[in-house]
């Protein structure tokens, strides 16, 4: 990643925590705080730069800029991801607009919550040069946090004791020039055990930062810092792989008033296809004890277009779509399953 004192770091906007009961089942609380960030998987995420015209502040530098950004993007594709990546030219069209304000530091919205963001602003922002080694690492680093991974280092297993009042005064100063907040946003502050996947820590990851000698006082071994390679770890590529298998069935049909049980385990996605008899209001229902979400799609001229979802996560009800479908034409329905209830009975339904 190159010498940590001398590189900008990436800060992560605040984003409102999911509350959840302190009386909740542990294991749901991990499924729902660790399935939150996750698109379902086969979703293509399209991405849209800034131009002159639209923001001029936020627009590209060059195109030698964008297309680290388009390489990066492909890279992550290339593990084999069930995630499809798409240029397009309108900021309308796109769940991911990218920025390049360079007074406003390198940063992304973290998996969908960037769904909840206004339509006419970024959801990424890079804030220095990409065209150097460092910053194809960043690129890597945002898409990371775009399809749902956190800071590595602020993993609770990762063992890390922190020098705090070293942190904050190395933070504080240039190149980052952080507030305390920003700090302990993003490097201080351990993320709960069950917001986190696995239960071992990847000093190699593209999510960790580098960070120069005196920062970490303990473990010993990087007590001298830390120097990750900045490329994407074999246990990066694993973590996303189980999220977004690249290797899926095809979508099995879902006729109305034909309840079909769900076997899924907590992450996993089962796909149906509807193909409606009649132009009418179709509602598409799960049931049983489970925490899911829905979401719907429509394929336009070859491509699956999002029509509606519904997250039924941490809430006593089921997801439900009620919508008008159309003779004819085609749909695909995903489920996402994040917690299965205490009977692992579930089901969905169309009527």
């Amino acid at each position: 990643m190159g010498p940590s004192e001398a590189n900008p770091h990436c800060s992560t906007p605040p984003e409102p925590p999911l509350s959840l009961p302190a009386t909740m089942p542990l294991d749901r609380q991990r499924a729902l705080m660790v399935g939150a960030s996750k698109w379902v998987n086969e979703t293509v995420l399209r991405y849209a730069f800034f131009t002159p015209e639209a923001n001029r502040r936020w627009a590209p530098a060059s195109d030698a800029q964008a297309q680290v950004v388009r390489e990066s993007f492909q890279e992550w594709k290339a593990l084999g991801l069930g995630l499809g990546f798409e240029e397009v030219g309108e900021l309308g069209e796109a769940e991911v607009r990218i920025g390049f304000d360079q007074g406003d530091g390198s940063w992304s919205g973290v998996g969908r919550a960037i769904l909840g963001w206004s339509a006419n602003d970024r959801t990424m922002n890079f804030g220095w040069d990409l065209t150097t080694p460092y910053g194809h690492t960043t690129a890597r680093h945002e898409i990371g946090h775009t399809i749902g991974m956190p800071h590595e280092h602020q993993s609770p297993f990762s063992g890390i004791v922190w020098d705090e009042e070293a942190v904050y005064a190395y933070f504080e100063g240039p190149p980052n020039e952080w507030s305390r907040e920003m700090t302990l946003r993003n490097v201080v502050r351990k993320l709960e055990p069950t917001q986190v996947e696995g239960s071992s820590w990847d000093p190699d990851s593209i999510m960790e930062y580098a960070f120069r000698a005196g920062l970490i006082a303990a473990p010993a071994p990087y007590d001298q810092g830390i120097e990750p390679p900045g490329e994407i770890s074999q246990l990066d590529a694993d973590w996303m792989r189980k999220w977004y298998p690249g290797e899926r069935p095809a979508p099995q049909g879902l006729q109305p008033f034909q309840s079909v049980p769900l076997s899924l385990a907590p992450g996993e996605q089962a796909d149906f296809a509807i193909t409606p008899s009649s132009s009418r209001v179709y509602e598409i229902a799960t049931f049983g004890a489970a925490d899911t979400v829905a979401v719907l799609f429509e394929r336009v001229e070859g491509q699956l277009r999002y029509v509606a979802g519904d997250d039924d996560g941490g809430e006593d009800r089921n997801a439900h779509l009620s919508l008008k479908l159309f003779k004819g034409r085609e749909y695909v329905l995903r489920l996402r399953l994040y917690w299965a209830g205490q009977s692992g009975q579930t089901a969905v339904m169309c009527w």
